[in-house]
């Protein structure tokens, strides 16, 4: 598995730390009093005691890849982070975003970071929905242009969506526990799931990790 490794030294060490993410509603926490950016931070200090660090929260509901690439400059490259989290897909495939124009707009975005930062990029998939008819597609080919991306760049990917399905199918929780009225937006155990398959590329396994 491909770690951010540098920050993960960084946060062994005690170093100071600032992680930066960047996305839409499910970044940004939406309609919970917990986030998935809140539970990282718990699992963070859990798994890494030592270390200082600080998670800057630029989750915009309803944003798309090209909003954020819109605004990368002032709210990325402004904090000069250590880490990047990028979360982008399900907006722009209900919007009408064609993959090709999604995946520029991520490649934008990692030549960005990459160019007026030292920091490095972690690539974020976004839920699983359980309705095989959209989510093929979505999977397919938003989430799939991530990991393109992702191989392309030698980036680490957070698969929630992966982490999710294997929950669910696996018996552990029913979706409709980790899903609002809408069906998209998690719930606070849905973002806690999402937390764990974030974790999963700061630590390189998928031990528990939830915070005592």
């Amino acid at each position: 598995m491909i770690r951010p490794e540098k920050t993960i030294a960084k946060l062994k060490s005690g170093d100071d730390v600032k992680i930066v993410a960047i996305g839409d509603s499910l970044t940004h926490g939406w309609l919970v009093s917990k986030g998935y950016l809140d539970f990282l931070k718990e699992m963070l200090r859990k798994r890494y005691p030592k270390a200082t660090f600080q998670i800057v929260n630029k989750g915009i509901p309803g944003d798309t890849a090209s909003g954020g690439l819109d605004r990368i400059d002032y709210d990325v490259y402004f904090y000069d982070p250590d880490c990047v989290l990028v979360e982008f897909a399900l907006n722009d495939a209900f919007c009408g975003f064609t993959p090709e124009l999604f995946g520029r707009n991520i490649q934008e975005m990692i030549a960005g970071i990459r160019n007026n930062t030292q920091a490095e990029v972690v690539l974020v998939t976004a839920v699983w929905l359980d309705e095989p008819k959209s989510f093929d597609f979505i999977e397919k080919f938003f989430y799939g242009k991530l990991a393109e991306m992702a191989e392309k760049f030698g980036l680490p990917v957070a698969r929630v969506h992966e982490h999710w399905r294997r929950q669910v199918q696996s018996g552990a929780v029913d979706f409709e526990e980790l899903v609002q009225f809408d069906g998209v937006h998690p719930t606070v155990e849905g973002y806690r799931l999402m937390a764990e398959a974030v974790m999963e590329v700061f630590t390189g396994d998928s031990e528990s990790l939830s915070p005592s």
